[in-house]
């Protein structure tokens, strides 16, 4: 193969890296957005979701295979259009520099906190929720002053076509740009030298993300998983806890990185748990294979995994009890029954890999505080589920386990929440948006000290041995012992 030849058959990324050259030539020309811009640019992204919003929710189902309009209305588009309507209602307040406290050693003085831009911001976005994982973190960049390049999933390309409309509609490239492409690309995407870089997605992925954006010290915002937990306190109705825990596994077929992963159940309640879970889900969805209300899994690789995770759990002496009312055959399809778990043990996949589909293992406990040594002994998960009418137990469950968010009594909904940030711990994620959270995750929180005419530091100045100082030396240490 001649010189030329070589050249011509390599892979060539330099149009990312020449994307993000000109952003940040623009954002150094235009480094400070006033708040009146960012409502704009808020407001024709807004008009645009809801113009495309059709084409959204075709895409979607297409690229799954099958989701429904209500669940990508409920999950995507309406909390996307919430937090755009709670942001660009509050940028003039968040931009606002605050006034801090002048030491006394620096007086006189006016210490003065400021929030700038970032400057560009580079968002990795999974397929299990491609707009709203996409552009959700795009609505908190933009409120901060940012500009952003975006990688959509190669695993929900149809969703990919339909955002990149979305975004070229509202913005020129030096603004947003939207990026798609195979593996290569989110690669060579993440490799880039951003001033902030937001992944979502596996934490094994997430790994290589943080390392790559090292190279460069991008600070980064790691929406990871990991395994979820519930428990469902004695007290606690048991078909009610089902019910409740049924709507939040089933939605997307399990495919959330929040999703319920295993439930912690009163050891003489299982078999009440089964029954109403069973019956639960039955309700909500008679049938499958043909019931547009039930997801497919996004491709057979995931449905392969998914399937081995069952297959391994069997021949380890699992009871595997899918629920399927109907009883299908989903024989050349990617629809997959949700399906508990029974009898479980830690030599299990199901116990030591995320989930991420419609499987759900029941693990029995006589006594709460085995449940909470178990969670509390493996990795820090996402969110955690908890299901009391006692306050008080609840309050002492929150303070003595570590997760990224809570729900009490539900599941999955602290994610819907504006006025609170979104994020994980440990191998479950680092940083945070939503509202003024993701405002502040992706501003720089800049300290500025104004000084006057009076120049103090003159009559304190070496050599240290001088009045002034030693009144002034005398003052402070007066201060501390008395406070």
């Amino acid at each position: 193969m001649s010189a030329i030849e070589q050249i011509t058959t390599e892979k060539n990324y330099s149009y990312l890296s020449d994307r993000l050259h000109a952003q940040k030539i623009a954002y150094i020309n235009k480094p400070m957005p006033t708040a009146q811009e960012r409502i704009n640019q808020l407001k024709k992204l807004k008009a645009a979701i809801i113009e495309y919003s059709d084409e959204v929710i075709s895409a979607v189902s297409m690229d799954f295979g099958n989701r429904s309009e209500s669940e990508t209305l409920m999950a995507e588009i309406f909390p996307l259009l919430d937090a755009i309507n709670y942001s660009k209602a509050r940028i003039k307040k968040w931009m606002k520099s605050e006034k801090r406290k002048t030491p006394m050693t620096l007086m006189p003085a006016q210490v003065e906190l400021m929030y700038q831009p970032l400057g560009v911001v580079g968002i990795v976005v999974p397929w299990n929720f491609p707009l709203f994982l996409g552009l959700s973190p795009l609505v908190s960049a933009l409120a901060a002053g940012n500009r952003a390049m975006i990688k959509m999933s190669e695993f929900a390309p149809n969703t990919a076509e339909v955002v990149k409309k979305i975004i070229e509609s509202c913005f020129i490239d030096d603004e947003v740009a939207v990026f798609t492409g195979e593996v290569d690309v989110s690669s060579e995407f993440t490799k880039l030298p951003f001033d902030h870089l937001v992944f979502t997605g596996a934490t094994s992925v997430g790994k290589l993300v943080m390392r790559a954006a090292s190279e460069h010290l991008t600070p980064v915002t790691l929406e990871l998983g990991g395994k979820s937990p519930t428990i469902i306190h004695d007290s606690f109705p048991i078909e009610e806890a089902a019910q409740r825990i049924a709507f939040g596994k089933a939605m997307n077929a399990g495919q959330i990185c929040v999703s319920p992963d295993y439930i912690f159940c009163p050891r003489h309640k299982v078999h009440a748990f089964v029954e109403a879970f069973i019956k639960a889900i039955s309700k909500s969805y008679p049938s499958l294979k043909t019931n547009d209300d039930w997801t497919s899994i996004i491709n057979d690789r995931q449905l392969a995994r998914l399937q081995s995770y069952l297959q391994d759990a069997k021949e380890k002496g699992a009871n595997v009890l899918p629920i399927n009312p109907q009883e299908e055959s989903f024989e050349g399809g990617r629809k997959m029954p949700m399906t508990l778990v029974l009898d479980t043990n830690e030599t299990m996949l199901i116990e030591q890999e995320e989930l991420f589909g419609p499987i759900l293992p029941i693990k029995p406990y006589d006594d709460i505080e085995e449940a909470l040594l178990y969670i509390n002994q493996r990795p820090r998960p996402l969110a955690l589920y908890y299901f009391d009418w006692d306050k008080q137990r609840a309050a002492d469950i929150v303070s003595r386990t570590h997760s990224g968010g809570v729900c009490i009594n539900d599941t999955l909904s602290h994610v819907m929440v504006d006025d609170a940030p979104f994020g994980g711990i440990g191998p479950s994620g680092m940083g945070h948006y939503h509202g003024k959270e993701g405002f502040i995750n992706f501003s720089k929180a800049k300290t500025i000290v104004h000084k006057g005419t009076i120049n103090t530091a003159k009559y304190i100045a070496p050599p240290w041995n001088n009045l002034p100082f030693n009144l002034l030396k005398k003052l402070l240490w007066f201060k501390f012992k008395r406070s």
